[in-house]
């Protein structure tokens, strides 16, 4: 009879050491530049203290450009490897082997971190308010994301980790691929459960091609959307069985995703086996098993006695038991089950206590399942910081966590949203790019938009001084403002400078709609707008002078009205 300390071969010739992992956990720890910083460090070394047999890192980003939390890791080549290396090297030290959690969050990207236009299979907005709807992929930025995955687990290689674990649970990009309801294409990566399931088996192959046989490469894969019409049990097995020839070590099951927060046991009413047996997916698990043949299976989600989860194991129906949130709070998990110093993880759940008909309407629901998440989050950044976890931590502490991190703007538009800090005096005041922000609008609004209209009316026209006309993203009616635009000489496109970034009304119109009118002289060009957040907004600006004498000049003006500028490339469909 198999328990929980017996060690488990795997088919890459890896060990694990006990049946316990130490499942993902988003920890948001990364620094400004997406590398690993001393509070990965500290947290790790907790955990690696904690008796798991395996250690899944969280959320490590394929492309920095789309993440899906502040403080992401990233890992698209070897920039960060001797931080990379040092992280997985504290990890391990325990004994317990140590994967990468690899993801893209495509639509699920976070508005407040990701300058660039989320990405999705197809353009479907999530159903969260104030998520601006994605635009779809191209057939080779599909294949270049599949690359990274595979350049990025090369690097984990490098680093010392033991493996890489694909996201592909929870609504992030793999997961919008297997679900009808966020992949709508009608090419070879989506119309049908086949061609949806498509994108991770080449994710896999791309994976297993770019490391060692003796590298480690499992999945976290949704046993079903939960959600009408999505992704089903049933295609789930389909997606088990078939990855299940690609080399795989494990499946890690888990479910639903950030607007249906199944992970959480948020989305329906348990079963009296579930409740029994603790664990949200087992009952998913005995026919997932089936399905994987060889290919042991994790079950994540629910547990936590040391009874449920040997009797999980011991029945035969997992092979691994998958502990998330209460490692946030009980870093040493695994020995104290392992070793009978405990019997139940008593981990505290944490909700907006709203009546029960409120705490079902679906946007409640996610709010609730983001205060879960994000007080967890906040015991991670305890143990970052070299403290230990406060399970008194109010939920109204969280709440103000989640502001200060993700701000108003992940829920309205960024147009009202102002940074704050602290006076002299100890009472919150506008802070100067809030401060510049609000003076150069009030000034756009009552004076420079006046001015133009009124010139252009007369027939006046300056090459500083055209109009643009978006969508608005609430009304769906058009929307001018006065902008400077440089046209090519070729008349094929126009360059132009979102001075506020995200912040501006036009900014955020352009996110969730690329489709843009702009004027020249007494025409209106239509064409698609694109932002450029690596390009060299300084230098662009002065590109705008008529002179390259004036360069300062055109730069000084754009400097005295910009706060977070970002590029716009426009490029027009009627020449």
């Amino acid at each position: 009879m198999t328990t929980l300390h017996d060690p488990l071969p795997l088919a890459s010739g890896q060990v694990l050491p006990n049946r316990l992992v130490k499942s993902a956990l988003s920890e948001g720890l990364a620094g400004a530049d997406n590398a690993p910083d001393g509070r990965l460090e500290r947290l790790y070394a907790r955990w690696s203290q904690g008796g798991f047999g395996l250690i899944v890192t969280g959320n490590v980003m394929v492309d920095r450009r789309h993440c899906g939390e502040p403080g992401n890791v990233a890992m698209e080549d070897e920039r960060d490897l001797a931080t990379l290396t040092r992280w997985a090297k504290i990890a391990k030290d325990g004994g317990s082997k140590v994967w990468v959690q690899l993801n893209h969050p495509g639509r699920q990207a976070n508005p407040i971190v990701t300058r660039t236009r989320a990405v999705a299979p197809s353009a479907l907005a999530m159903g969260i308010p104030g998520i601006p709807a994605p635009r779809a992929l191209t057939e080779d930025e599909i294949l270049d994301i599949i690359r990274r995955f595979g350049t990025a687990a090369r690097v984990a290689e490098a680093a010392g980790f033991d493996g890489v674990q694909i996201h592909g649970a929870h609504g992030y990009l793999v997961s919008q691929f297997l679900s009808p309801l966020s992949n709508q294409r009608t090419d070879a990566w989506g119309g049908d459960a086949e061609r949806r399931r498509q994108f991770v088996v080449e994710v896999a192959r791309s994976i297993r091609a770019s490391v060692s046989p003796g590298f480690g490469l499992g999945i976290k894969l949704n046993s079903a959307d939960f959600q009408r019409g999505g992704f089903t049990e049933e295609e789930s097995r389909a997606v088990i069985e078939e990855l299940s020839a690609e080399q795989l070590d494990m499946f890690e099951i888990s479910g639903g995703s950030y607007e249906s927060p199944a992970m959480m046991g948020r989305p329906q009413t348990a079963s009296a086996s579930t409740r029994a047996r603790e664990a949200y997916f087992l009952d998913y698990a005995e026919s997932a098993r089936k399905a994987a043949g060889t290919v042991p299976i994790a079950v994540t989600g629910g547990f936590r006695s040391r009874t449920a989860m040997s009797e999980a194991v011991s029945d035969d129906i997992c092979d691994l038991v998958g502990i998330g949130r209460p490692a946030a709070v009980f870093p040493t998990a695994a020995a104290d089950l392992l070793s009978e110093r405990v019997a139940v993880l008593h981990a505290p759940h944490i909700t907006l206590g709203l009546p029960p008909r409120l705490a079902a309407a679906r946007s409640l629901k996610s709010a609730d399942g983001a205060l879960d998440l994000q007080w967890h989050t906040d015991q991670l950044h305890r143990l970052g910081a070299g403290k230990d976890p406060d399970l008194n931590r109010s939920p109204l502490l969280t709440a103000g966590t989640m502001l200060r991190r993700n701000g108003f703007d992940a829920f309205r538009s960024k147009r009202a949203a102002a940074q704050r800090t602290t006076g002299k005096d100890g009472n919150p005041m506008p802070d100067k790019t809030a401060r510049k922000f609000r003076r150069e609008r009030a000034i756009g609004r009552y004076v420079m938009n006046p001015t133009v209209r009124a010139l252009g009316k007369v027939g006046i026209h300056t090459a500083l001084a055209t109009e643009i006309e978006t969508v608005g993203r609430k009304s769906g009616r058009p929307r001018r403002v006065p902008v400077s635009v440089l046209f090519d000489r070729d008349g094929g496109g126009a360059w132009a400078i979102c001075q506020h970034g995200m912040r501006s009304g036009w900014g955020s119109n352009l996110s969730a709609n690329p489709n843009i009118r702009v004027r020249q002289g007494d025409r209106w060009l239509s064409g698609l707008a694109i932002f450029l957040p690596d390009d060299d907004v300084v230098a662009r600006a002065r590109t705008f002078a008529p002179h390259p004498a004036l360069g300062g000049v055109a730069r000084g003006m754009f400097a005295a009205l910009e706060t977070t500028p970002v590029t716009v490339r426009i490029t027009f469909n009627d020449r």
